[in-house]
């Protein structure tokens, strides 16, 4: 069971085409133009299509 509060966090950045991803005890990561991001194993089947966004 997972304790309560935010398990992953996304920031998109729509100026420079960049997604941040924010893990709890994980650095950040920064993807550069991706063409999809997932929800991992916290939101299992989400993926979000980047082509929408930017």
């Amino acid at each position: 069971m997972r304790e309560p509060g935010v398990q992953l966090g996304l920031l998109i950045d729509r100026k420079h085409r960049r997604v941040y991803i924010y893990r709890p005890g994980v650095p950040e990561e920064c993807l550069e133009n991706p063409a999809t991001v997932s929800g991992e194993s916290i939101l299992p089947g989400f993926v979000l299509n980047m082509n929408k966004v930017w």
